[in-house]
């Protein structure tokens, strides 16, 4: 049982350094100071007083009483706030076209545009291809139209 109780005033010294530590950590943080085992120079440090609202009958108190702090005209605060509030006008980054709802086929008419791309090239082509081929027929259906338009002249005369 003694070595239970000895254990047991061995954890709270440890819990105590912790705590001490943990106010002296804090104090440094905040700049505050609610540690009352600080050392003299800290304690001076932060007893400085600052009258805002009394005025003191001392005159060593008067030295720290802090004036009167001038009120920002609200106005001009509003103004400020109203201005920096104003949307600017982004009318020229708009797209009418990214507004409008999509028709529901609009992915699949997207997956399918590169291979209609192919499709109306190959189209073209065998277009082209197949004018040229009655071109060349009226051609020789020209020539031979014309031989024989050349005889019957040639006949007649």
């Amino acid at each position: 049982m003694e070595g239970s109780v000895g254990r047991l005033e061995e954890q709270a010294l440890r819990r105590k350094e912790r705590l001490k530590e943990l106010r002296k950590k804090r104090v440094r943080d905040d700049g505050e100071t609610e540690n009352p085992e600080l050392p003299e120079e800290d304690k001076e440090k932060h007893r400085e007083l600052k009258l805002r609202n009394y005025t003191p009958e001392d005159d060593v108190l008067r030295e720290r009483q802090v004036p009167q702090a001038k009120p920002i005209s609200v106005e001009e605060k509003v103004k400020e706030q109203l201005e920096a509030a104003k949307p600017e006008p982004i009318i020229e980054e708009v797209d009418l076209a990214n507004l409008a709802p999509r028709k529901p086929d609009w992915d699949l008419k997207r997956d399918v545009a590169k291979k209609l791309e192919k499709l109306e090239k190959r189209t073209q082509r065998a277009i082209a291809e197949l004018i040229r081929e009655r071109l060349k027929g009226q051609e020789e259906n020209l020539a031979t139209a014309v031989e024989s338009a050349k005889q019957e002249d040639e006949d007649s005369d």
